[in-house]
């Protein structure tokens, strides 16, 4: 249902530009004077202006309306699709039985050690030099 909705999206984005550039801007009618007037137009003698701007008006309306329903279908999607509880079926870990307080109060958990199992081997990077002693004054 929301890949349609998307796919009517766009196509109703790219409707909405194609109308709005096959509109003529204030400056076109100072041509009609010079005989490139709209009686010729496909729309009829009173141009075309009225045509596009009512159909532009129904196309945002409509893209309006459908950024709403999407934006709605998705907060709905994202309120059952959580990243921090982890993909459905997972295990919930749980904390042991008397475990979090200590005599009322809050014991943090002990930290992992960061402490390499096997010692580095020797690096084939130079130590930096040891510091001059400073003279005493």
């Amino acid at each position: 249902m929301q890949t349609l909705l998307m796919i009517v999206y766009v196509l109703l984005a790219i409707a909405l530009i194609a109308l709005i550039l096959m509109q003529h801007g204030k400056g076109a009618d100072a041509g009609a004077a010079f005989g490139s007037g709209a009686s010729a137009t496909v729309f009829g003698a009173s141009g075309s202006s009225s045509f596009l701007s009512r159909g532009t008006a129904i196309l945002a309306t409509l893209f309006f309306v459908l950024s709403l329903v999407l934006a709605i279908m998705a907060n709905r999607q994202a309120k059952h699709d959580s990243v921090v509880a982890g993909p459905p079926g997972a295990p919930v870990k749980t904390a042991p039985a008397g475990s979090g307080t200590a005599g009322g109060k809050a014991s943090a958990p002990a930290a992992p050690s960061t402490a390499p199992a096997v010692p580095a081997p020797p690096s084939d990077v130079p130590s930096a030099p040891a510091k001059p002693a400073s003279p005493n004054k």
